[in-house]
């Protein structure tokens, strides 16, 4: 978000929704890929652990992480795409960079 990504170096503000979102749902699925030869997939807490510090670090849109933790995203896709030993109970106080949604 801070113009230094990959591929190429745009801010959070010359990005559109839709880039940011695909920023989040790529990193998510390179950490749970389980097909990949050089690594196992990651559990649940262990990829959200690493996208909330990513949040912090101001490497993915803030907002759209808040959204992708609030609508249980990753519960979804695990649903449909991870083996049961990568989906553990995840502990959303010890996300780095959670925080519960609004009451409205």
């Amino acid at each position: 978000m801070d113009g230094k990504g990959y591929p190429r170096g745009l801010t959070r503000e010359q990005m559109s929704v839709q880039a940011r979102c695909m920023g989040i749902a790529d990193i998510f699925e390179a950490l749970t890929a389980k097909d990949r030869p050089y690594k196992k997939g990651k559990t649940l807490t262990e990829s959200l652990t690493i996208l909330g510090k990513l949040k912090l670090e101001g490497h993915i849109d803030p907002d759209l992480f808040d959204v992708f933790m609030w609508d249980r995203v990753y519960e979804k896709y695990a649903k449909q795409f991870l083996d049961p030993e990568q989906i553990d109970s995840v502990d959303l106080t010890k996300i780095p960079g959670y925080v519960p949604p609004p009451a409205y």
